[in-house]
C-alpha cells in the first residue's frame, strides 16, 4: 500500500479484514496525536515544601540561591547550595532540582577538569620475539549458582608463548589485587636485572588507578591501555577468556566458590602444561616456551614468525 497499491486488493491478498485494518490504522494514528500534544515527562509542580510542610515556590528558592551565591557560598556547586538551603531554611531540595533551577538561570558551576597523574599510553604495534617482552591484562567473570553469587578471575597472559604467567580469583577485585597479581608474575618470570615487560590492559577501574600507575613507574613498566570498544587490541587475553568460557564455565555448574576455584586450577594446569595449541606447533604453552629457550639458532624461527 506505500507503493500506491489499492488497500482493497492488498487485504484481499493478505487475508485481513478491512474493518480490521482500518481500527488498527486509527488507533495508531490516535496514539501518535496524543504523544505528539503530551509534554514529556511529568509536569513541575513548581514549589518545594519545608520539613514543616509549608510550600515554596520556585521563585524564592531562585532567589535564595542567588543570594547564596553573593556571599562567600559562591564557591559551591550546585549539591552543596542545595545543602546549605536545607540547613538554614529546613527546605526538602534534591540535587537534582537544584541543577534544574542552576541551569535555568546559568549559575552552575564549570565542571573541572579531570587530571590524571598517569594518563594512558596507547598501544604500539610490535613484533614480539620472546617471552615476557609483552604481557596482556584483563578480567574475566564466573559465575557460582549455588550461591548466585559472581566471582572475579584477573589473568595475565605472555603474547609471546601463550603461557597465563598468574592468576588472581577472589569475590571482589580491586587495584590492590591487580597489583599483587602483577607483583607475583614478575617474581616468576623476571630475573634481577631483566628489563620488566610491557603489560596492556583495558581502561577498567583497576587499571586506571593511581596505585596500579604508581606500581608500573616504580618497576620501570610501560603500561599501556587499548582504547575504548576496541578488544582486537587485546586479542590474546580475549581469546584465552573465550576459551576459558567455552571449557569451563559454560560447560558446568558450580556450586560453591571452593568448587569453583578448585574447578579453575585443574582447567589453568590443563592450560598451560598439556592443552595443545595449534599457533604454538601444537604444543602446550609451557613446553612451547622451553623448546625456543633450547633452540641455538633462533634466527631462522623469528623469521617464520
Amino acid at each position: 500500500m506505500k507503493r500506491g497499491e489499492v488497500a482493497a486488493l492488498v487485504l484481499r491478498v493478505t487475508g485481513l479484514s478491512t474493518s480490521t485494518y482500518y481500527d488498527r490504522r486509527k488507533r495508531l494514528s490516535n496514539a501518535t496525536v496524543r504523544k505528539a500534544d503530551s509534554p514529556k515527562g511529568r509536569p513541575l509542580p513548581g514549589f518545594s515544601l519545608t520539613v514543616t510542610g509549608e510550600k515554596v515556590s520556585d521563585e524564592q528558592i531562585t532567589e535564595w540561591l542567588l543570594e547564596l551565591l553573593e556571599g562567600e557560598e559562591h564557591v559551591y556547586g550546585y549539591k552543596l547550595l542545595a545543602q546549605c538551603l536545607r540547613n538554614e531554611r529546613g527546605l526538602i531540595l534534591n540535587k537534582k532540582k537544584s541543577y534544574r533551577l542552576c541551569k535555568e538561570q546559568g549559575i552552575l558551576q564549570k565542571q573541572r577538569e579531570r587530571k590524571t597523574k598517569h594518563p594512558r599510553r596507547l598501544p604500539k604495534n610490535r613484533i614480539v620475539k620472546g617471552p615476557n617482552e609483552l604481557w596482556q591484562m584483563d578480567i574475566k567473570y564466573g559465575y557460582v549458582t549455588g550461591c548466585r553469587r559472581f566471582f572475579f578471575v584477573l589473568s595475565i597472559i605472555d603474547v609471546f608463548d601463550r603461557v597465563v604467567v598468574e592468576q588472581y580469583r577472589g569475590p571482589v577485585c580491586e587495584a590492590k589485587h591487580a597489583v599483587q597479581t602483577l607483583w607475583r608474575a614478575l617474581k616468576s618470570r623476571i630475573q634481577p636485572g631483566d628489563e620488566p615487560p610491557t603489560v596492556r590492559t583495558d581502561n577498567g577501574p583497576q587499571f586506571i588507578s593511581q596505585l596500579f600507575g604508581d606500581t608500573c613507574e616504580s618497576l620501570g613498566m610501560v603500561h599501556e591501555r587499548i582504547p575504548p570498544r576496541t578488544p582486537n587490541s587485546n586479542a590474546y587475553i580475549e581469546s584465552f577468556h573465550s576459551l576459558l568460557e567455552r571449557d569451563l564455565f559454560g560447560k558446568r555448574d558450580l556450586m560453591t566458590f571452593d568448587e569453583a576455584y578448585a574447578a579453575l586450577d585443574h582447567y589453568m594446569d590443563f592450560y598451560n602444561n598439556r592443552k595443545m595449541h595449534g599457533s604454538l606447533k601444537r604444543m602446550p604453552p609451557t613446553q612451547f616456551s622451553q623448546w625456543v629457550m633450547t633452540l641455538e639458532d633462533r634466527s631462522k624461527f623469528y623469521k617464520a614468525l
